[in-house]
């Protein structure tokens, strides 16, 4: 998947800052987006082929010493900077500004929210230099980390150094489904049902999708490809997890598991666990962003009717699949996997299928407000309420599998309470069945958002 999909405005932004640095000086970026969904190739995108010298700074959890020793390689050889001794990565800080006092230069640091890991105290030291120096240095510093809210109370929270330092701040979300279809027809495996597939492997995230690119042209059985010992999904949501997780990771992944397994509320959680998961639930969404709380469209933002989802349907696919099967994996048992997934993905997949529907919805920019309904006791339960407080119009829609399951009337029924809720008068209401038979027109209709 060599080509590079979407991302134009960031692309264009990014591009246009450091063309420009002998005008405005110092300019300091921040960019956030999960691992994995393309952030290091954007900004490869960005900045390889411009006139402004790059240099790319990796800040792995090691000790500042082995940080300084190797950064300092990278400048002596970038920059021809042959006599150079830093002693601390404070002191490689320093030099970059002054080194931008006669000539541009954008320096990427990556993972920066792990400086806290190595030296905690650089933060104030970045401050101090960046305060005494960016009027006159010509940088870009773009500081691009994968925790998110690490990120954000980095360069937000009011007590922070660096607090409102940057001058934009970027969030890389995965690819929407109107572009993982235009990856899908590049490669000639577009189809509905292959369409669906994809969404749950991948969820849009550029690296998932050139790994299904690959898969596909070595097997006509996806799964075959996937679950197999060559196949880096099997280890990935370890490696994608494990280290930002920490000691506690074992209690982190029983969670997930859990919620992967249809345990979406709090309490239904802690009574498959048998433990008490409030602190663990918070961090899981407010620290390391990888699960949403739900609650139904027409209740109070303070209400705790909560439900729980993985946000990134990969991972919910790992959890629910391969970490559920972690002795089939450990014996290299994949024939077995591939069959679990045979028996179960379809209902599963179903599931999955809503969310893609919702990020089509999304795509088009055509609602200011979407999500779902359930009553105080769970019931009445309707997949996908999407409104247009603008217009006055509301999308009430169920999805399933195959259209021949929908029912209207089953449907109006069903949405008596939330109308009566959501005091809706004047509104125009939309009922629809969405399924994998209508998926392709359902994206070309809200392909071109509404003017």
């Amino acid at each position: 998947m060599d080509k590079f999909y979407n991302r134009q405005a960031e692309l264009n932004a990014l591009q246009a800052v450091s063309s420009n640095l002998t005008e405005t000086k110092g300019q300091l970026s921040v960019m956030v987006g999960r691992r994995r969904v393309g952030k290091t190739r954007l900004l490869n995108e960005a900045f390889q082929r411009g006139k402004t010298p790059f240099l790319y700074l990796f800040i792995s959890r090691k000790s500042e010493a082995s940080l300084v020793a190797e950064f300092a390689e990278i400048i002596k050889s970038e920059l021809g900077a042959k006599f150079f001794q830093p002693q601390s990565l404070r002191d490689i800080i320093d030099y970059l500004l002054d080194y931008t006092k006669s000539a541009p230069l954008t320096v990427v640091i990556d993972e920066f929210q792990d400086i806290e890991l190595v030296n905690a105290s650089l933060f104030s030291d970045i401050q101090n230099l960046w305060d005494s120096n960016k009027r006159s240095a010509m940088i870009h510093l773009v500081c691009c980390g994968s925790l998110y809210s690490m990120m954000t109370k980095i360069f937000k929270g009011k007590d922070e150094p660096l607090f409102n330092r940057d001058d934009r701040f970027f969030k890389i979300q995965p690819l929407q489904p109107s572009y993982l279809a235009e990856v899908m027809q590049d490669h000639q495996q577009f189809s509905a049902e292959n369409m669906l597939r994809w969404w749950c492997l991948s969820g849009g995230i550029p690296k998932y999708l050139e790994w299904l690119t690959r898969f596909s042209a070595q097997s006509e059985d996806l799964f075959e490809a996937v679950i197999s010992e060559f196949s880096p999904l099997i280890k990935e949501g370890t490696h994608r997890l494990v280290e930002d997780f920490g000691s506690e990771h074992r209690v982190y992944f029983d969670i997930l598991g859990a919620i992967s397994k249809g345990h979406t509320s709090r309490a239904k959680i802690e009574n498959f666990l048998n433990m008490s998961v409030g602190v663990h639930l918070e961090k899981l969404d407010d620290v390391f962003d990888v699960i949403t709380k739900k609650r139904p469209i027409s209740s109070k933002e303070n209400s705790r009717d909560i439900r729980y989802a993985i946000s990134d349907p990969f991972l919910n696919f790992w959890f629910r699949f391969i970490h559920a099967n972690k002795s089939a994996v450990e014996m290299e048992n994949y024939d077995y996997i591939r069959r679990y997934i045979s028996r179960d993905f379809d209902v599963y997949s179903g599931l999955e299928l809503e969310n893609l529907f919702t990020a089509i919805l999304v795509e088009s920019k055509q609602f200011g407000k979407i999500g779902g309904f359930w009553d105080a006791k769970g019931h009445n339960e309707i997949d996908i309420v999407a409104v247009n407080d603008l217009d006055k119009k509301v999308l009430i829609a169920e999805v399933k599998r195959q259209q021949k399951r929908y029912s209207e009337a089953k449907l109006i029924e069903k949405a008596h309470q939330l109308l009566q809720k959501m005091n809706l008068r004047g509104y125009q209401i939309e009922y629809r069945g969405f399924s994998l038979d209508n998926l392709v027109a359902v994206m070309e209709e809200y392909r071109t958002p509404a003017k």
